[in-house]
């Protein structure tokens, strides 16, 4: 039987997180591998799902040009609190965001660490 993949959403850290604690919850069991995951999240100290929403909307809110979800979720998931560390999480993907826009970014995550 081939599986097919119907579409791909990026999440952040804190959704999956809480995904899987419903789903222990569900099942009372998890599977290896999503024990595994949610063992690793607990370790990070993954903010909770409702925070990650709030984090997520101010972001949105601050209306960075060319950001797109996917680096929505990878700041939530790395929490950089200075334009620098910004810059660092966002290396990965071919795109530019100017200094004062890092700035704005790191003063809106640092409301939540």
């Amino acid at each position: 039987m081939v599986q097919k993949i119907i579409s791909q959403v990026p999440i952040s850290s804190s959704q999956v997180h809480a995904e899987l604690k419903r789903i222990r919850e569900r099942d009372k069991e998890l599977g290896f591998r999503a024990q595994k995951t949610i063992d690793y999240l607990d370790s990070l100290n993954v903010l909770d799902e409702k925070k990650a929403k709030e984090l997520l909307d101010k972001l949105l809110k601050l209306d960075i040009p060319r950001l797109r979800d996917v680096h929505f979720f990878k700041i939530i998931d790395v929490m950089p609190t200075n334009a620098k560390d910004v810059k660092i999480a966002l290396q990965q993907y071919n795109l530019t965001v100017s200094q004062e826009n890092c700035k704005k970014i790191a003063d809106v995550v640092a409301e939540y660490v």
